[in-house]
């Protein structure tokens, strides 16, 4: 008997011995792991900001909008020059930012009955963070627009969100929201008033200081801020409005509520960042900044355009050209120095594997259906000439519910497909970022070759290139 009892306490001493170690051992794992935080704004485009988004380029910032403290982030950390969307559009970029699946592989695929179906079981940020430390917390406040499909931010892993939101709820082209009740919004006739919350900016603020106030000192946690702002319908507040009425308007950018809307949303983006500042946690805080797709190409109110609203690049929001898809995209965090760029290729797609890596999960794990890479060693390291994925170009596509077109860049050189009347251009991007020559009788094998690997691409990802109505 008391050889029985000598034997339960040693198990017991083991076990506790044991349970203590693992313990200590999660709870070291847990603070090492650091915090994620995703801004992403909405049709903001790649000359957006008062900040040059290539310190190489003059042209790369607003000649009109004021954003102080998105230029402050941006000197926090490295600015991605060649920063893309995964699409020109709103719901397919948020798809592809949270799954790492090019948009050929989800919102434009041929076999339309099934796709969401699958959609549903796909690896997401908040899984894979949850599989590196399951002591992650999760939340997604803002704009979830999963138009189609209607899976929820719970399905897809998040441990906290606002639902099932849309362009409306914060209000969107068809429908105004002022002070709290909804009036309908006719593009080009209503003017904008002034509200307290325009675009839901400083209330989705301030949800997300309090979840992390809340988390911080217990778990690691990762939240992205979905933004409403800068799509239409134009929401202000009548402060930032008062700080456009003298300010002399440029050729490209000159209308006020806009600048007063775009000025609300760096507002909101300054008080996050005195909250980070606050609590001390920026030294293990990575943030990442990027828009959803590129600035329209015109607004309902004002004069007629002068210089285009996406000058330099060509064309804008839908378009496969560099205004439709190349966007702000800033990275801070710690081993990130501060004030510096990269001109390396870099895409919403990279988000996943990237945060994946940082909090160590091995990404030679992932699925080899996803198409980003992880950019640790880039924003890490001055000679890092290159972001590992499975493949060595950027796809970009669309159809079936929208017009079929599609891009590929390889190095710097890019090709546009339209598959319509199925042209082909070419552009040296490296001198020509305009888009303005188009080099595909010049270089005929270079096309060639690109579109045989898009066209590989497609056809393995099993997407539609073909416009269709569902």
């Amino acid at each position: 008997m008391q050889n029985i009892l000598v034997f339960k306490r040693k198990n017991i001493i083991v076990y506790l011995i044991g349970f203590f170690f693992y313990q200590t051992v999660f709870t070291q794992i847990s603070q090492k792991s650091p915090n994620f935080i995703v801004i992403l704004t909405d049709d903001q485009s790649w000359v957006g900001t008062s900040f040059l988004v290539d310190p190489n380029d003059p042209r790369s910032k607003s000649d009109y909008y004021v954003t102080p403290n998105m230029k402050r982030l941006a000197n926090m950390g490295m600015r991605m020059t060649n920063g893309y969307a995964p699409a020109p559009y709103c719901s397919p970029t948020r798809k592809s930012i949270l799954t790492g699946l090019n948009p050929a592989k989800h919102e434009y695929q041929k076999d339309r009955d099934n796709w969401t179906k699958k959609f549903r079981t796909r690896l997401t940020i908040p899984k894979v963070l949850k599989m590196a430390n399951p002591n992650y917390i999760t939340a997604h406040f803002g704009k979830w627009d999963a138009r189609y499909d209607n899976f929820t931010p719970e399905e897809m892993g998040y441990d906290y969100s606002d639902g099932l939101t849309v362009n409306n709820t914060g209000g969107g082209k068809q429908n105004l929201e002022i002070n709290g009740l909804t009036k309908p919004y006719v593009l080009g006739k209503d003017w904008p008033e002034s509200i307290d919350d325009p675009k839901l900016i400083y209330s989705l603020t301030n949800k997300a200081i309090d979840f992390i106030e809340k988390h911080h000192n217990k778990n690691p946690f990762f939240i992205q801020i979905s933004h409403y702002a800068v799509h239409l319908a134009i929401n202000h507040s009548k402060r930032s409005l008062e700080n456009f009425k003298e300010n002399e308007k440029g050729e490209k950018h000159f209308i006020p509520e806009f600048a007063a809307m775009t000025q609300d949303l760096d507002n909101g983006i300054g008080d996050l960042l005195n909250k980070i500042i606050e609590l001390n946690i920026l030294k293990n805080t990575y943030i990442v900044f990027l828009s959803d797709n590129g600035g329209r190409n015109s607004i309902p109110l004002g004069p007629k355009q002068i210089k285009p609203r996406n000058f330099p690049l060509r064309d804008g929001k839908g378009s496969m050209y560099e205004g439709g898809i190349r966007v702000p995209f800033v990275v801070v965090g710690p081993g990130v120095e501060m004030n510096s760029y990269s001109d390396i290729p870099v895409t919403g797609l990279d988000i996943l594997p990237s945060l994946a890596d940082l909090a160590g999960f091995e990404i030679k794990n992932l699925p080899k259906i996803i198409d980003g890479g992880s950019f640790r060693d880039l924003i890490h390291s001055k000679n890092e000439k290159v972001i590992k994925r499975n493949n060595p170009f950027l796809i970009f596509h669309h159809a079936a519910n929208r017009k079929p077109e599609s891009a590929i860049r390889e190095n710097n050189y890019k090709l546009v497909k339209n598959w319509t009347d199925k042209s082909l251009e070419l552009f040296d991007l490296s001198s020509d970022k305009e888009e303005e020559n188009d080099l595909s009788s010049v270089y005929p094998k270079i096309v060639q070759d690109l579109e045989n690997k898009l066209i590989t691409f497609l056809n393995k990802a099993k997407a539609e290139t073909k416009r269709t109505k569902y």
